[in-house]
């Protein structure tokens, strides 16, 4: 039982609580709130560190009877906008997952890495469809539907979702799945967390031991011919061939390791779950298209998956974005090149990458589910770090400029994960569809009618 200050009142239902309640100023307050990314800093009222469903209820049951805002935290790596009051939910202690391996299912709780998942999924030899970095929490990124590093071959994270056990604002515990509370099961699945805080999910499994996967890097200076002919090239591929295209402008930090540190590289990555011998066949164009500097594809474990796009694993300020395109044509690349490529040497993004969507991506959702992207055959995604204020300055108007410059050949939406700082509902609207995001409206209505989930990338219910 978690000891509350005698001379806060508000706060005595709290006592309940088995983790730590926590306020400004107490030991263990800015550990409890500090998440991955640094950029978000949060100072909210209270902070509880929940330690498991019954945690969640009574935080929210508290929130809802006292009229406080509240946020839900594991990692951070989705943390894009700073909380400055209201109640934050840590749900970083519970990180258990069990697994049925005859059914070929993982029950992964609200805290858990993607690194705990795949920890305890590959003795068995299967695999969940986890994104770019392990070290990001598997709940937080399969709300937003969650695009895999396999996604081509088999889809978004949510589309293998069973069920969420999901605590809504007013403290109600709900189990959802397709067959029960279908509607809360629906906005769940890439509608992020508008409408309750997830305590756990069930998620159907892959048998996938290894891959083939890692990077082919060229000089920066090559950057036109590797983009142009990736872009030819994944026009040509069967849907399980993975590959992101990235231009890295790398700081020369000991973290990143020799040749890479410090250079300026273009690098196409790629995941084929099939038969290597074939991958390497098809990756042959690429191989051809410049020299290659670094070449780290090769057959890995599953649980490896980190080797291929190499993000970093350690808390930074960071502002990222993304936009959805329809295609890649020539002009657009020349669009992009006359914006972040080797021409424009002081370009403060660490990051800019295209991914290749299509494929199972494309598909239509086995149940219908509130993502908006399956009209996309590429994402735009781009990454600055926020060292001091001048860079941030700098990567901010870098970051408008070549968003704004490839905006004729997008679909006018962004993914809800890694569409970056939220701004007014205009902008937050961008991750959906018109209806869609008039139907989300409707459930937040439903389900969170004070409008209590208000942090992040949120809505407001329909009326407000």
């Amino acid at each position: 039982m978690t000891a509350i200050h005698h001379n806060t009142p508000d706060l005595f239902a709290l006592s309940e609580i088995h983790g730590p309640v926590l306020r400004p100023g107490d030991d263990g307050y800015a550990d409890e709130v500090t998440g991955f990314n640094l950029a978000a800093l949060h100072t909210p009222d209270v902070a509880v560190g929940a330690t498991g469903a019954d945690d969640v209820v009574t935080a929210l049951r508290w929130a809802s009877a006292t009229g406080t805002p509240v946020a839900v935290q594991s990692t951070g790596h989705g943390a894009n906008f700073p909380i400055d009051h209201g109640l934050l939910i840590s749900t970083a202690r519970m990180t258990d997952v069990r697994v049925d391996p005859d059914r070929r299912l993982a029950t992964v709780a609200a805290g858990a890495k993607w690194r705990h998942v795949l920890e305890a999924t590959a003795p068995h030899g299967l695999a969940a469809l986890c994104g770019t970095s392990t070290d990001a929490g598997a709940v937080g990124y399969t709300l937003g539907g969650g695009l895999p590093v396999m996604g081509r071959a088999y889809g978004y994270a949510t589309d293998l979702v069973r069920s969420f056990q999901v605590a809504t604002p007013d403290g109600t515990l709900h189990e959802s799945d397709p067959d029960h509370e279908p509607e809360l099961f629906w906005a769940l699945r890439g509608g992020k967390g508008n409408v309750g805080v997830v305590t756990s999910m069930v998620c159907e499994l892959l048998p996938l031991p290894t891959v083939l996967g890692g990077g082919v890097y060229c000089p920066g200076e090559h950057t036109e011919a590797l983009l142009r002919t990736w872009a030819d090239w994944t026009g040509t591929l069967p849907d399980d061939m993975c590959s992101a295209f990235t231009l890295l402008r790398l700081p020369p930090i000991p973290e990143i390791p020799e040749p890479l540190r410090g250079g300026f590289w273009a690098r196409v990555a790629i995941a084929w779950p099939g038969d290597p011998a074939e991958g390497e066949r098809l990756l042959a164009p690429i191989r051809a298209a410049a020299p290659v500097a670094v070449d780290t594809v090769e057959v890995m474990p599953y649980a490896a998956l980190d080797r291929i796009h190499m993000e970093p694993q350690d808390p930074l300020p960071a502002r990222e974005s993304c936009a959805l395109l329809r295609d890649l044509t020539p002009e657009a690349i020349d669009t992009f090149l006359s914006q972040v490529g080797p021409e424009v040497p002081d370009c403060p993004l660490l990051m800019v990458e295209f991914r290749h969507l299509g494929g199972a991506l494309s598909r239509p959702a086995r149940r219908e589910d509130a993502i908006c992207s399956r009209d996309a055959n590429y994402l735009l995604e781009t990454v600055g770090v926020l060292a001091a204020p001048p860079a941030a300055e700098a990567i901010e108007q870098a970051t408008r400029a070549l968003h704004t410059a490839m905006s004729p050949y997008g679909t006018g939406h962004t993914m809800v994960n890694i569409h970056g700082t939220p701004g007014n509902e205009s902008d937050r609207a961008r991750a959906w569809t018109p209806e869609v995001y008039t139907r989300l409206r409707q459930d937040k209505s439903t389900y969170d009618p004070q409008n209590l989930l208000r942090f992040g990338h949120t809505i407001s219910p329909s009326g407000v």
